[in-house]
Formats: structure tokens, C-alpha cells, sequence
């Protein structure tokens, strides 16, 4: 009904064609998934099964999992839309997200958000387990509940603990091949939750007029450019530190691109440090997701390797 109301009244005085309308309604509905941010969650969690493996799982497991994770995430993301339309509104990154914008209305957004994660849940429950099915939730209720409805407006310190959320999909990953979790699971957790914030500050810096306009308490809005910067580079080095702890389990192959990879993060996070411009601070944001996605696929390749 929600998308007919939007369709009918729009198709009536327009030329473009029913389909079209159809078309954008569902374009949509889709990026309210943050289908960007879920690929690097996918990259993540896939790994972690590789690793957990040792291997390819099977591909039932493997199927299921990452499109129930998928789903899982991305209805999480749908109801951060809901929950941050009137922020949204407020910043032009964000104004022309279909709920902001009014293309669609808030409780079909809800209700598509809500019902996308808990299908996803199921998913992992009936390909996989109950354990992955319970981290795939527990993931998106610290992203929706702690990040979005609790920390998000309240603290500086908001990326810091409610980023958590995006460390998940490794455990659920992990748990959906073993039916467990091991030590280097959760150093995949921490890793991801370390990266986090000088990936985030990062393009917090870039951002800061629009967050302050919008009245949200991100790092730079409330310290300061300079403690930002600061604050970036010793996050780097904690999660260099962590990055290294798999070696311990993965061996060279994973060591040497931790080290180059990671050595490139440090540079780069230094030079932002330093810098007080947004060009340093847009070039550790894009790096910082390659970093990410190549580590994980590293480790993936250390575990196949060396079997």
C-alpha cells in the first residue's frame, strides 16, 4: 500500500513510464539497505568463514550466511534512516536519503527495515545456526539501540563503543562454520572495532560543519580539529597492534600483508595527523576501507594456504 500511495498520484501527472516510477521506488527501498557499507561487511564476514574453514564452507552454510548477514545489516541500516530522518534532513550528505526526502513514508521504512533484518536472522538460523542467528541480531540491536537511538546524540565517544556493531559479522562468519567462537574470531572482532574510529573521524573531519549543524556530537564538533587528528593516530596504532595478534595463528603470509598494509595506514594516518587540511583526511577515509578488505582477504588466503 506504501508503495502505491507513492506510485498512482506521481504516474498520473507524469510521462515517464509506470515502470520507471517502479524503478526508483524500488532504487529506494534499496539504499536504505547502505548496500556500500554491506559489501565491506560481507568481505568481512566472508573471510572469517574462509578462516574458521580453513577453506571454502560448504556452500549451503556459505550462501546462507552472507545473505542473511547481508540482510541483517541492512535492515539495521534501514531502521537508522527511520530513526535519523530528521537529522538526515539537515545535512546535505545525507538529505536525499528516501526517507529524509519524503519519497518514502517512515513506517514503510520501519517496517521494511524490520522485517528485512529479522528475515535475515531467520536465514542464519535455518542455514547455519543459532549462535551465527544470535550475532547477526545482536549486531544490528547494538547498531539500532546503543549507536543510532542511544550514542549516536549524546556522546563524542559514540563511534567508539556503538562502532562495535560493525565488528559482528566475523563472529557471525566464524559461528556459522564452527558453531563457536575462538580467540581469533574475536581478534577479527577487535580488529574491525579498533578501525573503526580513524576510519569514521576521518570522514567526521570532512563533515564536521554538517554534523554541527545537525546538532550531533562527533568528535571534531565537540574537541576539535586537532584532538581529532591526535585521537586518529593513536587509534591507528592500537589497531596495528591488534592487526598483528593473527599471526600468531595465520603465520607469514598474513604477517607481511599485515605489515604493509598496516604501515601504509600509519603513514597516512600520520600525515592526517599532522596536516590540518581535508585532503589527508579524505585520503586515509578511502584507504581505510581497502585496508580493510584486503586485511581480511589476507587473512582468508593465510588460512587456505596453510592448511
Amino acid at each position: 500500500m506504501a508503495v502505491e500511495a507513492q506510485v498512482k498520484p506521481q504516474a498520473a501527472g507524469s510521462s515517464r513510464p509506470l515502470l520507471a516510477l517502479w524503478v526508483q521506488v524500488a532504487r529506494d527501498y534499496v539504499a536504505l539497505l547502505k548496500p556500500r557499507i554491506i559489501l565491506l561487511l560481507v568481505v568481512t564476514e566472508l573471510s572469517a568463514m574462509v578462516v574458521a574453514a580453513r577453506g571454502w564452507p560448504s556452500p549451503g552454510v556459505l550462501i546462507g550466511s552472507l545473505l542473511g548477514g547481508a540482510m541483517a545489516a541492512g535492515g539495521a541500516g534501514a531502521v537508522n534512516c527511520w530513526f535519523d530522518r530528521d537529522i538526515d534532513q539537515l545535512m546535505p550528505r545525507t538529505r536525499r536519503r528516501a526517507i529524509a526526502a519524503g519519497r518514502i513514508s517512515p513506517a514503510a521504512g520501519l517496517a521494511f527495515g524490520i522485517a528485512v533484518g529479522l528475515g535475515g536472522v531467520a536465514l542464519i538460523a535455518v542455514t547455519a545456526n543459532r549462535l551465527a542467528a544470535a550475532l547477526a541480531l545482536a549486531g544490528g540491536l547494538v547498531y539500532v539501540l546503543v549507536y543510532t537511538m542511544w550514542l549516536k546524540r549524546s556522546t563524542a565517544q559514540n563511534i567508539v563503543i556503538g562502532g562495535a556493531a560493525g565488528a559482528f559479522p566475523p563472529l557471525v562468519g566464524w559461528a556459522a562454520v564452527t558453531g563457536s567462537l575462538s580467540p581469533l574470531a574475536w581478534a577479527l572482532f577487535a580488529i574491525i572495532f579498533f578501525w573503526t574510529p580513524p576510519h569514521f573521524w576521518a570522514l567526521a573531519l570532512l563533515l564536521s560543519r554538517q554534523y554541527s549543524a545537525a546538532k550531533v556530537p562527533m568528535l571534531p564538533v565537540v574537541a576539535g580539529e586537532r584532538r581529532t587528528r591526535r585521537s586518529i593516530l593513536f587509534y591507528s596504532f592500537l589497531m596495528l597492534g591488534v592487526s598483528a595478534v593473527p599471526i600468531v595463528w595465520l603465520g607469514p603470509i598474513y604477517a607481511v600483508a599485515c605489515i604493509a598494509l598496516g604501515a601504509v595506514f600509519l603513514w597516512l594516518a600520520g600525515r592526517a595527523s599532522r596536516r590540518r587540511d581535508g585532503a589527508s583526511a579524505m585520503a586515509l577515509f578511502h584507504y581505510s576501507l581497502a585496508y580493510l578488505a584486503l586485511l581480511f582477504v589476507a587473512a582468508a588466503v593465510a588460512a587456505s594456504v596453510t592448511i
